[in-house]
């Protein structure tokens, strides 16, 4: 008979011991059992899991390294370690214009044999379109308006704002504040002006705007005062800085201004937001963006000393642009000395020019630009189209989009930086280059001097009125009149955009001929024409656009208001300035 067979362990042997029925012992080694399947199943699961989360482990290893490296090559490239490796150059990121145009100059000043027309500039045209009218529910059931009295409903309270910034940015305060007021219900007060160092101007709402003008226009929609009322501010003892002030987040939602701000309006009938620049998204109910039309293409009117003399200087540009049948371009040329500091831009000073917009810098905004966390880089900064146009290159892309040595310019802009050496390529180029100080006298311009938004006011009139305008830097002033100019011109802006990524690579090309320049100049002319007429989509209150740029569709209503406005003359006004109307006659602001 058989033995039976056990396995036991012996310590740490692995041999097995059998036994049989005269006790006798075999090292021979026994056959394993049968492994279960189950336990197979989990040790793979188990072993499958370790693979992976050593993989894991490993991966992630790799992960947390690609940033370190990445942080690494930004330190090489533009951290503390950038002395020592050096900038990296980038095609475009070196100002060379001159070079070019000392290269080019012959083809420029002898090619006037392909002239452009100024009264065929712009080819696209807008599809005629009559604008549908402002419904009259939207006045009565918004505004509460009373259509036999021209009265509005108990207000809510007195709305004080303090509008900063410099003429277009202020522009942008006053239309918001209209909307606010309509939005609340409140008593709009003549909004106050912020000095700021920058600008330097201490003119009040009066000294620019027509506040006659401004409160009958809008009467029937928002109540305008000029102060708040004793009896209000007998309860604050006259102090301004005692009545509730609050801060309003930038971009504010309708939500936000009747959730947090009408509750404190209405608890103490009087309310200041301070500051009150970009305080209102443009996402909003289409009565408010009316409010927002109104006031800037119907309330906002120039003082009389502003308009009487920008009058004067549109007819005189208009006199010395006989040639071209009284049309001119206007160039709003961005290169005064406190905006080539700020765009931490570099020309052909060399170290010089360096130190000089470092103590400009300084000065006018302290430390702002020599925090750790700020890094400045020129050469990305001109390659990225952020430095604003020279007059040589503005004057070369002029000429090559066509328009020669008989075009009549007007510069709109403050004092230019080194004038004498940067607007001698520009004369040259366009003899019949004119100013504000060219062409006003000095007893006309006394008045002004000093006030850095009037003279703006005379800029942006004489620039709206041009029939081409064209911007070289980013900001309110052009924003603004490029959708003044859409509202006036039937939805064409009227402006060259340039290029500038596309215009710095083409200005240090050595051996770039003047033929290929011109082509190139020309399909910029025409992108602009075409980006001119653009529209925005708005699906009812959902706008990502500026309204102060995009003014149409919501802005043509506005044309058929007159039976809304309360006075005559005003009706008359807003006819005016109807874009089929006479140009000189519709725009006298």
């Amino acid at each position: 008979m058989k033995s039976k067979i056990h396995h036991q362990p012996n310590g740490g042997n692995n041999g097995v011991v059998s036994s049989n029925d005269n006790g006798c012992r075999s090292e021979s080694p026994s056959p394993p059992l049968s492994p279960n399947r189950r336990v197979l199943r989990r040790q793979r699961r188990q072993t499958l899991l370790r693979a992976s989360s050593f993989s894991l482990r490993r991966n992630l290893r790799y992960l947390l390294l690609l940033p370190m490296i990445y942080a690494s090559g930004l330190l090489m490239c533009v951290g503390p370690f950038s002395g020592l490796v050096g900038w990296v150059y980038v095609p475009g990121s070196v100002y060379r214009s001159p070079e070019i145009y000392r290269k080019l100059k012959d083809d420029i000043l002898s090619d006037n044999s392909t002239a452009l027309e100024l009264s065929s500039v712009w080819k696209f045209k807008r599809r005629p379109k009559m604008p549908k009218p402002c419904p009259n529910s939207t006045v009565s059931s918004h505004f509460g308006l009373n259509r036999e009295s021209s009265a509005l409903a108990p207000s809510s309270g007195y709305l004080i704002v303090e509008a900063n910034g410099g003429l277009n940015q202020q522009r942008s305060a006053i239309c918001n504040a209209v909307a606010v007021a309509g939005l609340l219900n409140a008593v709009l007060v003549i909004p106050q002006f912020e000095f700021h160092a920058i600008w330097k101007d201490s003119s009040n709402f009066g000294d620019i705007y027509d506040e006659d003008h401004f409160i009958s226009s809008l009467e029937g929609y928002v109540k305008i005062v000029r102060d708040v009322p004793d009896e209000i501010m007998t309860r604050f003892s006259y102090n301004v800085s005692s009545i509730p002030t609050i801060r309003v987040q930038a971009w504010a939602t309708v939500n936000y201004y009747n959730g947090e701000v009408y509750p404190v309006l209405k608890e103490h009938g009087v309310i200041r937001i301070s500051p009150f620049a970009n305080r209102l998204a443009m996402s909003v109910p289409p009565y408010i963006q009316l409010l927002r039309c109104i006031a800037n293409y119907k309330a906002l009117k120039f003082s009389s000393p502003i308009s009487t003399l920008a009058e004067k200087l549109v007819d005189r540009m208009v006199e010395k642009s006989s040639e071209t049948g009284g049309k001119y371009v206007s160039v709003h040329l961005r290169f005064e000395e406190d905006m080539v500091a700020f765009s931490c831009c570099l020309y052909e000073g060399g170290r010089a020019e360096k130190s000089e917009m470092d103590v400009i810098r300084q000065k006018s905004w302290k430390g702002k630009f020599k925090r750790r966390d700020r890094v400045i880089r020129p050469d990305l900064n001109r390659v990225n189209g952020k430095c604003p146009l020279t007059p040589l290159e503005v004057g070369m892309m002029l000429r090559g989009m066509g328009f020669d040595n008989n075009t009549s310019i007007y510069l709109a802009s403050g004092r230019i930086y080194q004038p004498e050496k940067h607007l001698a390529p520009l004369q040259e180029m366009f003899p019949r280059l004119y100013t504000k100080e060219s062409l006003a006298t000095p007893e006309e311009l006394a008045p002004f001097e000093g006030y850095s938004s009037r003279m703006a006011a005379l800029d942006y009139t004489v620039s709206l009125l041009s029939e081409v305008f064209v911007t070289t830097q980013g900001g309110n002033f052009p924003h603004f009149l490029m959708g003044h100019r859409r509202f006036l011109f039937g939805g064409h802006a009227k402006t060259v955009i340039p290029d500038k990524p596309k215009l710095v690579l083409l200005l240090q090309d050595m051996e770039m001929r003047w033929e290929v320049f011109k082509k190139e100049m020309k399909l910029m002319l025409g992108e602009s024409d075409r980006k001119g007429m653009m529209v925005p989509r708005v699906r009812k209150i959902n706008r990502k656009t500026s309204i102060y740029t995009y003014p149409l569709p919501e802005c043509e209503c506005i044309f058929h208001l007159s039976s809304n406005f309360s006075s005559t003359g005003n009706i008359q006004n807003l006819g005016a300035l109807h874009p089929t109307s006479n140009l000189m006659n519709s725009t006298r602001l």
